[in-house]
């Protein structure tokens, strides 16, 4: 009933413009201050592996603290330039409604990525918020392009585009 709710109801539809346009502000904020103030991901990546995220039995993220040492940092010029043109995307995606729930996704996992990297602030927040914009779906986009953007590709890609036919 809650599901439906927030999938079809036009009440939740305009809510979820309002959360998504919050949401989608901070992450555009965050990616253009990267982008026009200088971003370097390695001494947070550094960091996050000289303080790893630690229980009463030592290390709890073992094997992401291996991704950071192994992968990230080595690469760190990547993580330079999807760090902040990631977060401006999922900024421009919440806010203009396009590719709502591909936004909302990416923008939960980034947040992840930074908690398990240690990092609190306002992340659960934000992955509680990314997790309902998700569940919404196509609602969460219905006022902005995704009333545009999700019938076309619907269309293209979906059931009925090209002759495809998906067995049953």
């Amino acid at each position: 009933m809650l599901v439906n709710f927030l999938r079809n109801n036009k009440i939740a539809a305009a809510l979820f413009t309002v959360l998504r346009i919050y949401l989608g502000y901070a992450w555009l904020n965050a990616g253009i201050h990267k982008l026009t103030g200088g971003f370097d991901a390695s001494g947070f990546l550094k960091g996050a592996i000289a303080n790893p995220v630690t229980g009463p039995d030592g290390i709890v993220y073992g094997g992401w603290v291996s991704f950071l040492e192994s992968f990230a940092i080595p690469n760190a010029d990547i993580f330079n330039v999807l760090i902040p043109w990631g977060e401006t995307l999922v900024g421009l995606g919440l806010i203009l409604g396009c590719l709502t729930s591909v936004a909302a996704f990416f923008a939960v996992v980034m947040n992840f990525s930074f908690m398990l990297s240690g990092t609190v602030s306002h992340n659960p927040t934000d992955i509680m918020m990314g997790f309902l914009i998700m569940v919404a779906g196509y609602n969460a986009g219905v006022f902005g392009l995704d009333r545009y953007v999700v019938p076309f590709f619907k269309k293209r890609f979906g059931k009925e585009g090209k002759g495809h036919k998906i067995a049953a």
